[in-house]
């Protein structure tokens, strides 16, 4: 079974930045990828960037490209998100999740994930 852990959320002014952590555990993770996804209030869950565990290789929203940054360590099995010059826009819970693949495409819909973590709040202000 696999587990997600995210940390790292918190409260920060407009302008600053975050590191997310997922601390992933439970398979070998060669054939996964691995996305972060955020949901703010009365909003639909959104997808925020993937990276692929086997080469590194890596796909980012629009609204996050340029600003946010995903990385693996495969050493300790955790996928970070380097969050800067974040806005109260991207005030949200943001998840971790994967999927296993074979292929090399990237997915962006929640209900292409199998596994989810708990979530973590991350709050900007104005």
């Amino acid at each position: 079974q696999v587990q997600l852990v995210e940390s790292g959320g918190g409260l920060v002014q407009a302008g600053g930045s975050l590191r997310l952590s997922c601390a992933a555990s439970g398979r070998t993770f060669s054939r996964y990828y691995m996305g972060w996804f955020r949901q703010a209030p009365g909003k639909e869950r959104e997808f925020v960037a993937v990276i692929s565990w086997r080469d590194g290789s890596l796909y980012y929203a629009d609204s996050v490209k340029g600003r946010f940054t995903i990385s693996r360590d495969g050493a300790k099995n955790t996928v970070y998100l380097q969050m800067n010059s974040l806005k109260p826009e991207d005030t949200a819970v943001y998840y971790c999740a994967a999927y296993s693949s074979a292929s090399y495409s990237y997915k962006v819909r929640t209900d292409e994930y199998d596994y989810w973590g708990q979530g973590t709040q991350v709050t900007v202000s104005s």
